[in-house]
């Protein structure tokens, strides 16, 4: 099942590329979740601040078949400390805490050690917190999440490491950012993060924990299949108590997109002043020990380089894996939500990512190339037709990249082409032909090989093999 909104009348104009950029997007995120099996994803693209693109894939409970659509909630789990991060620097902006107060000057109870940690030392991870106490079973459904009481005995604790030796995440110490905020505002972390962030950004489809949603369509959890030879469906209702700044949010996948957009250096419009904002999403320390080549600022996650460096946050949640993106260059921001623990929410976002790069550098159809579209199958799997400026792309959507290695086509008459751009495993040189029935193209002659329509090579496929299943 897929459903897709797209706002034709947004700024998307300013940027000619980036309309055709989004139906590619769908399309090919359309497949790889039936390519990979997954139960459900749903993806949103903010132009600056106006969201020009939210899509849903799937199912959102394989038990009952409810099909997902872009009003679902999700579990989005760490993306909460970035909505944690903000509502700290909003109280810094407003002169009521500073980054360098310990700790311990507003919380009772804790180590002396950690009494003397400073708030950003918390807030970038640096504090040298343990991650998730003595017993992780709250993150395995193994038991409830941690009340104050347990998380202040946590606490109470020595630290693991160390302050400002190096990058160590930790669930506790955004908990613990979550009571500052309390100490400082006299109301619940629930409360004043509604009315000062969620309401401020004017989002109405983000709530602080699972308690406070109501009737709204919520996707379920859904676990991977390799122990069960199936997905088990995770309820993923657990409130979250003293964790919720941590790991608690919910939301939908346009409200994340549009929530993180104004947190962008670059927006026009944000809760947070312009400083709070660079210093957010600022590389302060480096995920050394990781391939990844991340880096953690204040409640964000960046990587990348160049034009196409990205800010952002991720989550993991009892059934589901999220990510959201911020390119402050291209004024872009990618949200990809899934319902599974092995959902593909990482290596999906990167693809939209190469998605948006490769039109960005291309640019959008030309009246030549506008009709060399679709998508066409032999028995080795789909290749898609993605025509840019001047060239068509052979596009292979079951790739994570899709782009990658594509060969590329010239188009010389209406209905034919030459492969002037591959690799030599390709057929560069060699011709290609639009096979029309009338004004329909329904089929595609690359070099020797004829490509089908997917009823077309469904129909060549049972009739070869047979319609059964083989083992």
């Amino acid at each position: 099942m897929l459903t897709l909104f797209r706002n034709r009348d947004g700024p998307e104009i300013m940027k000619p590329w980036l309309a055709p950029a989004l139906d590619y997007v769908a399309t090919w995120l359309d497949f790889q979740r039936r390519h990979h099996d997954q139960p459900g994803c749903a993806v949103a693209i903010a132009d600056g601040s106006e969201v020009v693109l939210e899509a849903a894939f799937g199912t959102a409970n394989l038990a009952t078949g409810e099909a997902l659509t872009p009003r679902h909630g999700f579990r989005i789990a760490s993306h909460s400390k970035s909505f944690t991060s903000a509502g700290i620097l909003r109280l810094v902006d407003e002169g009521r805490l500073r980054l360098d107060d310990e700790v311990g000057s507003l919380i009772d109870g804790l180590h002396p050690e950690i009494a003397k940690v400073t708030i950003g030392q918390v807030l970038s991870n640096s504090a040298g917190l343990t991650r998730d106490g003595p017993d992780a079973g709250q993150f395995l459904d193994r038991k409830p999440f941690c009340s104050k009481a347990e998380l202040l005995a946590d606490l109470a604790k020595p630290p693991v490491l160390p302050s400002s030796q190096r990058f160590k995440y930790s669930n506790h110490g955004f908990a613990l950012l979550g009571l500052v905020i309390e100490a400082v505002t006299g109301q619940s972390y629930n409360e004043w993060i509604t009315d000062e962030v969620v309401a401020k950004v004017g989002l109405t489809e983000t709530k602080p924990d699972i308690g406070l949603w109501g009737p709204r369509p919520m996707a379920k959890g859904h676990s991977g299949r390799h122990l069960l030879g199936r997905r088990a469906v995770i309820p993923a209702d657990n409130h979250c108590h003293a964790m919720a700044s941590a790991t608690g949010f919910v939301g939908t996948v346009a409200d994340v997109a549009r929530y993180f957009a104004q947190l962008s250096p670059n927006a026009e419009r944000s809760i947070l002043s312009a400083k709070s904002r660079r210093e957010m999403t600022r590389r302060l320390w480096p995920d050394d020990e990781s391939s990844l080549g991340r880096h953690y600022g204040l409640g964000t996650i960046s990587g990348g380089e160049g034009d196409w460096r990205w800010v952002g946050h991720s989550g993991g949640f009892q059934g589901f894996i999220t990510r959201t993106a911020i390119l402050p260059k291209q004024d872009l921001t990618i949200s990809v939500l899934t319902n599974a623990t092995d959902g593909l929410a990482h290596p999906w976002l990167d693809g939209v990512a190469h998605i948006l790069k490769t039109f960005a550098e291309r640019g959008a159809p030309s009246a030549k190339t506008q009709d060399w579209t679709g998508r066409w199958w032999t028995l080795w799997g789909a290749t898609d037709l993605v025509p840019v400026a001047d060239r068509v792309l052979c596009a292979a959507p079951a790739l994570l990249t899709p782009f990658l290695d594509a060969a590329e086509i010239a188009v010389e008459t209406p209905d034919q082409g030459r492969i002037v751009h591959a690799s030599g495993f390709h057929s560069p040189g060699e011709t290609v032909t639009l096979e029309r029935d009338g004004a329909n193209v329904r089929s595609v002659r690359m070099a020797g090989s004829r490509l089908l329509g997917a009823d077309a090579m469904r129909a060549e496929m049972e009739e070869r093999y047979g319609g059964g299943t083989g083992a």
